[in-house]
């Protein structure tokens, strides 16, 4: 199948590139490739919304019905102590005024639904799994798998054949730490130039509180207790309509300890009185997590490559300061739809990266460019510098280094064993009841898709010199250290994930590929 233009990924980013060019050129033919079984299945997010890229790409989103309709009406920064609040003054990249609490993947869903409406073609449950390439090296497009096929390789009553999609713009939107943009970073040494990317680790739950407990439209944001003043991360709590909050957890995956869990560390943050007191009554309807992109202006690699280019959280455009990245996403998607557009029309060719350097996407990253960084040396020293760089030290031409977040772990040996309570099932649960929730699946029988480079690493040596910290980092139970007859051995429950990434970005033997699994497998979130 050829197109003029392929895009990976069904979020805001790759569904607003596809928009975007049906906008300059309706004679374009482009087709999105979503690996969730519909659009929005792996969209989550917090999510607070910034519509400012979406006046630009929809100026009358609000006429065609786009899911905006809970506003931020209030704001509350907490710095939290184990058993009480301290109420800071919210930075003002962190202002809500004009924005809206929605859910991404009612706002992905809506996106398709524009995109189709101006002919884009749209495949859910169809994983690009591998780069096709010409003769001269450059980019051709993508392949799907084959769907399938067993574990032992062998074909079932089900089996569908891969196909191959050519293009001549391949566009990768596979969101934060892409299997395939993995790859074409390595194989065109896209971050020459750029510092490692360093991320963190989103775990969310939806509650549905008691009417006197919920505040519509409020929005919180904390740090502090249950982490250490050395670990980055942080809560969010927003109201949403309904009786719905979502509450979650970020936790830097940078940390050090090897036996930190930062799905025990949201199980743990509830307890705190002041949510406590707010899910006292309350029902958990939903789960996710997914890792998040927090490297920011520095850590962006090159842009393009040859036959294609990366967008949205797959470059690495989220404003960690801000907590937010879908109005970057689709900002970025939106430059790169006219960059290609030009390319196609054969007239002066406008470059991406130019576009880019001259937008208020490029001002917003480099003016918060120094705030993540600056926590590197912890808590207090973070809260100063980020205060600096708010009042103006943002101007001072200097801009500090990020690092690769499994170079960080330290040994078991040197690190404090944690000892996280034990799940009551009313406030705090366990990763199994947590990934139910999710409405995960994947056939049983299909290949794992979670690739290990040496099977002996986990326990030869990510076990004694890490206490092998997969079973801790996880969101969703997938590894395990058993042992029969007295011999230990790592056991994967691939059917479990949800599509996190993290095990890729944190193994700290990187001996992890985490890959696309057969036909739409995976999360199903409803309303995250």
């Amino acid at each position: 199948m050829t197109y003029d233009v392929v895009i990976v990924g069904g979020g805001p980013a790759g569904l607003s590139c596809a928009i975007h060019l049906k906008q300059i050129n309706p004679e374009i033919t482009v087709c999105i490739l979503e690996k969730g079984s519909e659009i929005g299945a792996h969209l989550l997010s917090g999510a607070v919304f910034e519509p400012r890229s979406l006046d630009e790409l929809i100026p009358n989103w609000k006429d065609l019905g786009a899911p905006l309709t809970c506003p931020a009406t209030t704001d509350d920064f907490l710095f939290l102590t184990e058993k009480g609040t301290i109420k800071l003054p919210t930075p003002p990249q962190m202002h809500n005024t004009g924005n809206y609490i929605i859910s991404l993947g009612a706002l992905g869903k809506w996106l398709a639904g524009q995109a189709e409406g101006l002919g884009v073609e749209i495949y859910p449950g169809f994983a690009a799994t591998e780069i096709l390439y010409n003769d001269d090296g450059s980019v051709k497009g993508v392949a799907t798998g084959d769907m399938g096929i067993n574990k032992e390789g062998e074909k079932t009553a089900a089996f569908q054949p891969g196909m191959e999609l050519h293009a001549k713009h391949t566009v990768l939107a596979e969101g934060c730490h892409g299997s395939l943009t993995k790859q074409i970073i390595k194989q065109f040494n896209l971050r020459e130039n750029a510092d490692p990317q360093t991320y963190g680790l989103g775990v969310k739950e939806i509650w549905e509180v008691k009417p006197e407990n919920h505040k519509q439209g409020h929005v919180v944001h904390t740090l502090g207790w249950p982490l250490d003043c050395k670990t980055y991360g942080g809560s969010w709590l927003y109201h949403m309509e309904g009786n719905l909050v979502s509450i979650g957890y970020v936790v830097g995956l940078d940390y050090t300890n090897p036996y930190l869990s930062p799905f025990e560390e949201m199980q743990r943050h509830k307890t705190h009185p002041y949510f406590a007191k707010l899910l006292a009554g309350g029902k958990r309807i939903s789960y996710g997590a997914r890792a998040l992109v927090e490297g920011g202006f520095q850590s962006l690699p090159k842009l393009t490559f040859p036959g294609g280019l990366l967008v949205g959280d797959t470059a690495g455009f989220l404003n960690v300061a801000k907590i937010k990245g879908n109005h970057t996403a689709i900002k970025s998607g939106m430059l790169a739809a006219v960059a290609i557009a030009s390319q196609l029309n054969d007239k002066e060719c406008t470059s991406y990266t130019d576009l880019y350097k001259k937008s208020w996407l490029h001002k917003e990253l480099y003016k918060v460019r120094n705030i993540r960084a600056g926590f590197h040396r912890g808590r207090i020293c973070g809260l100063i510098h980020a205060a600096f760089q708010t009042i103006g030290g943002w101007m001072i031409p200097y801009t500090l280094k990020n690092h690769a977040d499994h170079a960080g772990l330290k040994k078991a040996k040197d690190s404090t064993p944690i000892n996280y309570p034990k799940p009551d099932g009313v406030l705090t649960f366990d990763r199994l009841s947590s990934v139910f929730l999710s409405n995960t699946n994947h056939e049983e029988d299909q290949p794992c898709h979670l690739k290990l480079r040496d099977k002996s690493i986990p326990i030869s040596v990510n076990l004694p010199e890490w206490a092998e910290p997969a079973q801790r980092y996880c969101p969703a139970g997938v590894y395990e250290i058993v042992e029969e007859n007295g011999r230990k051995s790592f056991r994967i429950n691939a059917q479990n994930c949800v599509h996190c990434k993290t095990c890729d970005i944190k193994d700290p033997s990187q001996n992890i590929d985490w890959t696309t699994p057969q036909g739409g497998g995976g999360p199903n979130y409803t309303g995250m």
